[in-house]
């Protein structure tokens, strides 16, 4: 059974301007080119009647493309353990609407999903359980604290599947979904 999320995805070239970010903390677990995106709904395992049903009711959304810039670094933490080290994403109300229609699609297919804050992010790095990084990380927040991409323009979004590979998770894009002009 496929882990699900929903996304947008990071166009070429502000992988290549995250891509320079993406050095200087030890047993950090950079992530690829290919998997940078900003999620917008995290869905879990989910079976495959509810994946149909999940592909066909996130069609039904429609919405307008909209720009989107990357601004700050920030740390994830759990406790004083970190997770993860990620590029915050500025805000935009229609991001915010366009997650808050995509939460609300999985929440009627049945999909139980967190209802945490929503805290736009493309994650740079993950951690393992017990890194010692803790210095390390200061300097890369510092070193990164202005940090600013170029703005892009989100074309479409995309329900994306996950499947554990052997240096870190495999994303599959499964559907497109375009947005309008």
């Amino acid at each position: 059974m496929p882990r699900l999320f929903v996304a947008l995805p990071v166009p070429e070239e502000i992988a290549d301007e995250l891509a320079a970010l993406q050095s200087g903390v030890p047993d950090a677990r950079w992530q690829t080119a290919e998997n940078l995106h900003v999620t917008l709904c995290f869905c879990d395992e989910v079976q495959g009647a509810v994946m149909r049903d999940l592909e066909e009711e996130l069609g039904d959304i429609s919405g307008p493309q909209f720009s989107l810039t990357l601004a700050g670094v920030e740390q994830f933490s759990t406790g004083k353990q970190p997770r993860a080290l990620v590029a915050l994403v500025q805000k935009s109300e229609r991001l915010d609407w366009l997650q808050q229609k995509v939460a609300t699609v999985a929440r009627n297919c049945g999909i139980g999903i967190e209802r945490r804050k929503f805290r736009p992010h493309v994650t740079l790095a993950r951690f393992p359980v017990g890194a010692e990084t803790g210095h390390h990380i200061a300097q890369f927040m510092a070193s990164h604290s202005t940090f600013r991409s170029a703005p892009w323009v989100a074309e479409h979004f995309s329900l994306y599947s996950s499947r554990r590979g052997r240096g870190g998770p495999i994303y599959t894009e499964e559907t497109m979904y375009h947005l309008t002009f």
